[in-house]
Formats: C-alpha cells, structure tokens, sequence
C-alpha cells in the first residue's frame, strides 16, 4: 500500500527524531537532563495540539478548539484565560455565536496564517466586548467574511486564517481549571455544504500540517533572538522592561500591553518585585518555562492578577519570586528552576504603565527588604 498518507506519516516521523536529536540539545542551549525532560515535554504538547486542532483542520467545516489548556500549554499561554481557536478563509463566510460567560474582558482577533504557531502571522482586525454587541444574558452573534457590516463583523484574510477568541477572567480561582467558566463557542459556515469523506490527499495534508507545527516551535525556531527583540522584551535577567503594544504580531491581542524579561534566582534567593497596576481591563503577571508554556497553575502560585494580589499600603504591591514559600503575600513559585520567564499583561490599558522594579536579594534578609 503505497499511499500518499504513509509518506506523511514517515515525514511525521523523521520530524521527531530531528526534534530529538537537534532541538533538544546543546545547539539550542539545552544542557541537563532537566533541559531535555522539559523540552520532551513541550515536544509533546506540540504534537497534542497538532493532532487536536491541525490534523483534520478545514476551513469548509470548521470547529472551534480549546488550543491551551492545564494539560496543553504552547505559546505563552494564561490560567486566567479561555482560549479558542478555528479556521477561516476567504472562500467562505461564517457565523460565530458565543458567550461572554462573565468573562471581565472578551477580544476576538483574525489573523492571516503563514503557518499554525508562528509568529510571521499578521492580525489582521479585532474585536473587543467594548465594540461586540452582547444581549443581556452574555450571548453574541459575530459574522466574519461576505458583505461588509457596520456592527458585529470581522473581514477575512486573503488566503486561509485564523479566528482566536479570548475570555479574560479576573477572579481568585483561574478559569482556565474550572470547566464552568468555559464559554459556549460555536463557528459555522454561511450556506456551506458537507465536506468530502476523507481521502489520502485529505490525510496526507492533515500529516504535514502536524509536522509543520512541530517543525516551527523546534527546529525552525532559531535558538536565540534573531536581530533586536521587540521593546517589551528584556534578554537581562531579572530586569524587567517598560512595557509596550505588541502591534500585529501573530497570536498576540492588539489592545493589550506586555513586559517579559527571564528571572533567575538561586534555592537560597528570592527576587522582589515591586509596582503599581495600571487602569486596564484585566492585569496579571505569570511564570513560564523556557518553552513558553506556564508553570503548574493548577496546583501552585505561579499567576496572579490584580483579584489575587494583596495590595500595599500606598496601593501598589510587592511580589516575590522564589523556591519555597517565604511566607509573605504574592508569592510566585519558581517549582525549585532557576530559570525561567516572568510574563505580564494588561489589557486595554490607559495611560502609561509603570515598569515593575525587581531586586533580587538573600532569602533569608527577605524580611527586611518588604
């Protein structure tokens, strides 16, 4: 049986073991057993996501798909947040009906797709609950595609897309381990007709686009920043830069501002974050591996956002990042690594932002420096 389909999967194949042999490994700066452990693990939620949302993926017959979830982490994901993801294109017009869900902040954005996962994607428009008309129990109806509308209506690309919807909770508990603040999402095309049963071209595709996805988050994916990182990301450790629009990089909000910067903090350390929360929609601050994926949220302080800080006297707040619990309010857990990255958001920010001040001190005179 000599099919299309066989060929992809062999493909699929070689692709892994080119993952193992050179992405995890000392040409992108993995070391440790520790470094191939996690790096094994994100090669895996690759894959998951891959055959969830890109195997059978057909913009003719799309359906929406939770991208991250506890279990399924890539591209810097949020536990504060719900996210789904669909596929669109310009040869068809869609319907999406959804729910807020009590959500304290809902953007839904199109992008074009060079490819799933990569970050030469464009947004191309967005939308926003401040512009979304939303009826009184939370539910939407958003067309994307066809004639032009002046309310509810979003364009398409030129080629094949992307729509990804975001529901931003803000509350003690992340949403994104609690099934009942997952929204209702449903994505249909206008006047569409059933798609062809599957066939060894429709299988083969389905193959390719896995080890593509797998291809750009490993080996295509240059080991170190290529040329002059964005303004909102610091490559020095524990200093954070000021925070900034992202523009329209692919699988990023538009109405949001960022900050990132890698902390790295000894077993006998703690790093002192100090700032004050801008006037936005929803604010956090969360710890991710080297992958992009973020630390174990649902069972350790690794996020938090303005409902979970404790506030300072003067209204702003002290965090601290570091191995075990000090003891003190705010704290983020490392889970014992001594690398890793610090992520903040705040969406629909007014004014400027305060950049985050970090220091990082002894342990033991953490007393004295709060």
């Amino acid at each position: 049986m000599d099919t299309d389909s066989r060929r992809a999967l062999s493909e699929l194949i070689d692709m892994l073991r080119e993952a193992d042999e050179r992405w995890i490994s000392p040409e992108w700066n993995l070391h440790t057993d520790d470094d191939a452990v996690d790096a094994h693990r994100a090669l895996m939620h690759y894959l998951q996501w891959g055959l969830v949302g890109l195997f059978e993926r057909d913009p003719s017959a799309p359906r929406f798909q939770r991208f991250v979830t506890p279990s399924q982490k890539l591209l810097g994901d949020n536990p504060d947040t719900v996210y789904f993801e669909a596929p669109v294109s310009a040869g068809h017009a869609y319907r999406v009906r959804g729910e807020t869900k009590g959500a304290t902040y809902v953007s839904i954005t199109v992008e074009s797709s060079a490819g799933w996962g990569s970050m030469d994607n464009q947004v191309l428009c967005v939308i926003n609950d401040t512009t979304l008309d939303v009826d009184a129990d939370g539910r939407f109806e958003l067309l994307l595609g066809g004639e032009p509308r002046q309310r509810n209506w979003l364009a398409l690309p030129p080629q094949e897309g992307a729509i990804i919807c975001r529901h931003y909770f803000e509350d003690v508990t992340h949403a994104a381990t609690d099934p009942n603040r997952v929204p209702a999402m449903h994505i249909e095309v206008i006047d569409g007709t059933p798609p062809p049963r599957s066939s060894d071209a429709s299988v083969s595709a389905g193959i390719r686009r896995v080890a593509a996805l797998v291809r750009e988050l490993t080996v295509d994916r240059p080991p170190m920043i290529d040329g002059e990182p964005r303004s909102w990301v610091s490559l020095v450790p524990n200093e954070f830069p000021p925070p900034g629009m992202p523009g329209d990089l692919g699988l990023a909000a538009t109405d949001a501002a960022y900050a990132l910067a890698p902390f790295v903090v000894g077993p006998d350390e703690a790093l002192v974050i100090r700032g004050r929360w801008p006037r936005c929609r929803y604010a956090n601050v969360s710890l991710w591996n080297r992958h992009l994926q973020s630390l174990d949220y649902a069972n350790r302080s690794i996020s938090l956002n303005r409902a979970q800080m404790v506030a300072d006297a003067d209204g702003g707040f002290t965090a601290v990042i570091s191995h075990t619990d000090p003891g003190t309010p705010n704290w983020l857990d490392t889970e014992g690594r001594p690398f890793g990255i610090a992520f903040w958001r705040f969406m629909l920010p007014e004014g400027d932002i305060d950049t985050p001040q970090a220091e990082l001190v002894p342990l033991a005179d953490l007393p004295t420096r709060l």
